[in-house]
């Protein structure tokens, strides 16, 4: 970026020393007490000069290395029409999620939330040969999504900025080299952003397509949880896949028993109650993993179609609404209240037991119809046919013990959607899986056909054939970005940018009342500004050092220039701000200390 000289005595900039009462997590706390952004409304934010200084330099890496793997810039409004959403029917799979509206002549529109359908249609309307192919688009632009729950400042909110890339090929070879490229120049933006990163696997969800990877930055705030195997897997939660439990011998299991067990609304009460009335049948005692949990809730579809769903799973595990909610995608986890119950007397909350579920209608040796529920009832991969569990029997004050899968009860099949813990076993047969937390700052996908289908893009082929085009599409959280470096790099004292993206080289910090000072610092000011660096200049006549001191940290330029009293005796100091280090220099040779300090 070109270079600047910003005088704090003129630059629209107030620091905040109280934090703000909204923002929840260190970085966004710094972000606007230190006056890069501010709040507009919950979810939205208002960029301030510094804040705009850092967010250029994050766009301004993320254009080079597009545009170093022959990627086109393009800018689509934000603005949309609703009939293309709604040949790819995404204008009902988004949900509550998408902004619509209406005009003043009742045409229904809406705010882009993603741009699939523009970016399609605009290379329908402008190729139509393998010849024009392969293509790279890409936009930096604002985002609109109606989060249900903004929260984290800039991490997630209703309007954000993002790039969005497309790529368009004709073949599926074509796709995986685009793919391929995609993925290289994202891994050179992230190292350059100074993110402490990791690409995993990850589901498609809405956005459709097969192949799919996130890079999240690794962080304890992060949303996104994530697991790591021994020989290198990585992978979402969402995108887990743990293997089903390999059947066990049942034959030592004694008959089903439903035993009383009244007041016991919780697993720990039962498993309580059941080791002191109850002994398990081989001896040992009865813990929270030998029970089975089943879980109900009730799937709402774009169209607003209610459906309820159990999910069985051992009692001593959680079920994760995110895995669950990638497993049924496009439709809604939702509760199961009070009325639904009502809706559904087989179910007795408190005491729902496997034999009442299940969607197929079972008949008795006689021939007889089982009452069922009629509800869909999917187990945790880790419920093995042929397992033993105490469980609910569909009576109030009632379990039934000895209830084995496969030989007293069935399912409808097996759902991912259990919490993923450390040491569960890696899906690649490999070691086991260990957690931890990160930011999702970009993902790539390779969409396939889905929306060139919908929108009938093609191409004539070498051989005068239409065929329809494949394409990839590449996102990255632009606007994120910036909240992910500001969570990486801070202190008590504030914010602590990396260089690449700091908003300016070097914070000049002018103290004491001699003019002499003043006429010292804004030489050295501008000698830097004539090398091509960028210089926040803090020239406040009536300002105590230790407010300027205070507020060069918060800022958070990595040097940190003080002229002051040492200039009568020709000195003046570098501090390194990430470090602390302070060194006094000459004066006269100061402009060629501070290059060597930003070179370093």
């Amino acid at each position: 970026m070109p270079a600047s000289l910003m005088r704090l005595s003129s630059l629209f900039l107030r620091t905040l020393r109280e934090d703000p009462a909204d923002a929840e997590l260190p970085g966004h706390r710094l972000l606007v007490r230190a006056g890069y952004v501010r709040r507009a409304a919950p979810g939205v934010y208002s960029w301030l000069p510094l804040g705009l200084k850092v967010l250029g330099k994050v766009e301004e890496i993320v254009r080079e290395e597009m545009d170093a793997i022959g990627a086109q810039e393009v800018r689509f409004p934000a603005l949309l029409p609703k009939e293309p959403y709604e040949a790819t029917n995404r204008w009902v799979e988004y949900g509550d999620n998408l902004f619509r509206l209406t005009d003043r002549k009742g045409v229904e529109m809406l705010l882009g939330p993603t741009h699939e359908e523009m970016f399609t249609l605009t290379v329908k309307d402008l190729y139509s040969s393998y010849k024009d192919l392969p293509l790279a688009l890409y936009q930096i632009q604002t985002k609109y999504r109606d989060e249900a729950r903004p929260r984290a400042g800039l991490l997630r909110g209703r309007e954000f900025i993002m790039k969005d890339s497309y790529s368009f090929d004709v073949s599926d070879e074509g796709l995986q080299k685009s793919y391929d490229a995609h993925r290289d120049a994202y891994v050179k933006i992230f190292d350059r952003l100074g993110l402490d990163y990791v690409v995993v696997q990850a589901m498609s969800g809405a956005m459709g397509g097969s192949a799919s990877e996130e890079f999240l930055a690794i962080s304890p705030v992060g949303e996104d949880t994530f697991v790591r195997g021994e020989d290198g897997y990585a992978a979402n939660v969402e995108a887990v896949d743990l293997p089903v439990a390999p059947e066990v011998d049942a034959s030592a299991v004694p008959a089903l028993q439903e035993v009383d067990t009244p007041d016991t609304p919780t697993i720990e009460t039962l498993v309580a109650v059941l080791n002191a009335e109850h002994p398990r049948h081989d001896g040992r005692p009865w813990t929270a993993a030998d029970t089975l949990k089943n879980v109900v809730v009730m799937l709402v579809s774009p169209e607003g179609e209610r459906v309820p769903l159990v999910v069985g799973l051992p009692g001593d595990r959680q079920v994760d609404t995110k895995r669950l909610e990638a497993q049924v995608a496009p439709m809604e986890v939702g509760e199961f209240a009070e009325a639904d119950f009502a809706r559904y007397p087989q179910l007795v909350k408190g005491y729902i037991g496997p034999r009442a579920l299940g969607e197929t209608v079972e008949r008795d040796e006689s021939g007889a119809v089982v009452s069922r529920s009629g509800i869909r009832y999917l187990l945790d991969p880790a419920v093995a046919r042929g397992s033993a569990w105490a469980t609910g029997a569909d009576r109030p004050g009632v379990h039934v013990v000895n209830l084995v899968h496969g030989r007293d009860f069935e399912a409808d099949g097996v759902i991912q959607a259990a919490e993923i813990r450390d040491g569960d076993p890696s899906p690649t047969g490999s070691g086991v899986l260990s957690t931890a937390r990160g930011i999702e700052m970009g993902h790539i996908f390779q969409l396939g056909r889905k929306y060139a289908e919908a929108l009938g893009l093609k191409v004539l082929d070498e051989n005068g054939k239409l065929v329809t085009v494949t394409m990839g599409s590449y996102g990255i959280g632009v606007s994120r970005a910036v909240a992910a470096i500001a969570e990486a790099n801070t202190d008590e004292a504030g914010l602590v940018w990396p260089r690449q993206v700091a908003p300016a080289d070097v914070h000049i910090v002018a103290t004491g009342k001699d003019e002499a000072v003043y006429v010292a610092a804004e030489s050295l000011a501008k000698d830097l500004v004539a090398q091509g660096h960028s210089v926040i200049y803090d020239d406040r006549p009536k300002v105590s050092p230790g407010v300027k001191f205070k507020d060069a940290e918060l800022i958070g330029v990595p040097t940190i220039v003080v002229v002051g009293k040492g200039l009568a005796e020709g000195k003046i100091e570098i501090k390194d701000r990430r470090s602390g280090e302070r060194r006094e220099v000459s004066a006269d040779s100061a402009v060629d200390a501070i290059l060597a300090e930003i070179a370093s």
